[in-house]
């Protein structure tokens, strides 16, 4: 972003130029199904009068100028917004999230909205009504080389991989290069998660950092809105602009939040790093492991002490997760009645018909599922059984990360997931609920004890497709978390995708683009 933004301020390039060409990348690469929306006329007018504060010498800040994409499930006054549900199509919302807000007041041009699973449930974006988000690295160079190349054209075309989800048409759109920076939402790993398969930083805000007014609920007590780029230094950037008290959200920080420049460090060895023996998981492929271990001696051998910890409730976090995500997506999921907005049925026998018609109309089986489950959670003969009982499971997991925080241990390095992406045709062999609970094993527990974590994408596998390691900081410690986050991703670096699409379409901004990823 600060290379981009130094470019934009010496007019090296204007930033109507920059949003036409990631308008035409979008369009080049529309058969990935990232957007939802493309706001085109609102984005060039942003872009216009980004270019008039440049000429005029008084850009708002680094992030002037710049494109960046919104997962659909925040609002934005003027562009729908869907949560890619039929509950939702052709609802315009009448204000901006805060985070959207923030944004657009730095200067940032905001090009359309992104695609989703359905209000957010899922692990794979392929749940949605939109449509699945196919993975950008299923037409780069690396994987097709990789993937047997006497396999017939038609057998190619069903072999691309997921996104992961449910951020993964963010995530998607800025591995592809067709913007800079997007918004995610993150409730058990839906940013790190497609982070890490698509080969971007995924970061997973300290709860309550970052406002969630205007991002539609899922789960209140576990969502944050997360934050994907091409390189910490921006994760960075974009973290600085949006952090801060928000009168509209009481779960915020009361104190000022200052924006902060990451160091670039060269000693590590004042820093403990913890590694927890519980993420060890069932699934976790040898590849991953592997490179979880490679990851590890390369602390030790640059001088940090490299500890091993134990988590000890983390074996129970994934159905602690389950029932107190359910119960809050039953609640949040109330609103939805057809009265005040979105689908609303034509059965108009009774107001009761009207509902249960509306919430079977609106609703795909994966939601209804979830409400359903919710609500047998909170029946008051359950209650105690499984909702209360889950909320104190949920305080032992926020104790275990005390513990292992308070014993000098500075940062947490885990996988982000089990293993690569899969293919599409065998990631829906499965149930979205048991996909859910693979996916968020190694994620959900940040979520439920509300700590900052980040994916930084650490090298690719055999098949030649990207894989994350997954580093959790201390509460509201985000300058040291992405300090040692940009000093792994300096030392592993990661490399480049290589899309033919892209490359073909445009090859002035994918070298301008490449370059800023790379610094």
């Amino acid at each position: 972003l600060f290379q981009v933004s130094a470019a934009l301020r010496a007019g090296r390039v204007t930033a109507t130029e920059l949003c036409q060409r990631c308008l035409s990348l979008i369009k080049s690469t529309g058969f990935l199904n990232a957007y939802i929306s493309v706001a085109e006329q609102a984005a060039l007018r942003q872009a216009e009068e980004s270019e008039k504060r440049y000429s005029r010498g008084q850009p708002l800040g680094v992030l002037d100028g710049i494109p960046v994409a919104v997962k659909d499930n925040f609002n934005t006054a003027g562009i729908e917004t869907t949560c890619a549900s039929n509950m939702l199509k052709g609802y315009i919302s009448p204000y901006n999230a805060t985070v959207v807000q923030k944004l657009l007041d730095q200067g940032a041009v905001l090009l359309g909205k992104t695609n989703l699973d359905e209000f957010a449930m899922g692990s794979g974006s392929t749940d949605g009504v939109f449509g699945p988000v196919r993975n950008p690295w299923s037409y780069s160079r690396q994987y097709k080389e990789k993937s047997a190349p006497e396999s017939r054209s038609e057998d190619r075309e069903s072999n691309w991989v997921i996104t992961g989800g449910s951020s993964g048409g963010s995530a998607a759109a800025v591995s592809s290069f067709t913007c800079f920076a997007a918004l995610g939402s993150d409730t058990g790993g839906s940013t790190r998660n497609p982070a890490a398969h698509c080969g971007v930083v995924g970061l997973k805000p300290t709860y309550g950092l970052i406002s969630r007014h205007g991002l539609i609920p899922l789960v209140n007590s576990m969502d944050v809105p997360g934050i994907l780029t091409r390189c910490v230094d921006d994760a960075a950037v974009v973290l600085g602009s949006l952090a801060g008290h928000d009168p509209k959200d009481s779960t915020t920080i009361q104190d000022n939040f200052k924006p902060f420049e990451l160091p670039n460090l060269t000693d590590v060895s004042k820093f403990t790093i913890g590694v927890p023996k519980e993420y060890h998981a069932p699934g976790l492929s040898s590849e991953i492991l592997a490179l979880w271990s490679k990851a590890a001696d390369l602390f030790k051998n640059a001088g940090a002490k490299v500890v091993e910890v134990s988590l000890p409730h983390t074996r129970y976090s994934i159905v602690c997760y389950h029932v107190l995500c359910t119960a809050e997506v039953a609640s949040n999921m109330a609103r939805f009645d057809g009265l005040e907005y979105g689908h609303r049925s034509d059965m108009n026998e009774s107001t009761e018909s009207m509902y249960a018609a509306t919430r079977r109309e609106g609703f795909n089986d994966v939601v209804r599922g979830r409400i359903l489950s919710g609500n047998y959670f909170l029946l008051k003969q359950n209650y105690e059984n499984y909702f209360v009982k889950a909320q104190k499971v949920r305080r032992l997991i926020v104790n275990d990360f005390v513990k292992v925080f308070g014993s000098g241990v500075d940062i947490l390095l885990t996988p982000t997931t089990l293993s690569d992406a899969v293919p599409y045709m065998e990631f829906i062999k499965a149930d979205n609920r048991t996909r859910s609970a693979q996916d968020d094993i190694l994620t959900q527990a940040v979520n439920m004890a509300g700590l900052p974590a980040i994916n930084v994408p650490t090298a690719l596998s055999e098949r030649g497709l990207p894989v994350g390691l997954q580093f959790i900081g201390r509460s509201f410690q985000e300058k040291q978390l992405l300090t040692v986050a940009k000093w792994f991703e300096k030392q592993v670096q990661f490399p480049m995708i290589e899309l033919e699409e892209v490359k073909k379409h445009d090859q002035g901004i994918f070298q301008h683009q490449k370059s800023a990823a790379s610094s």
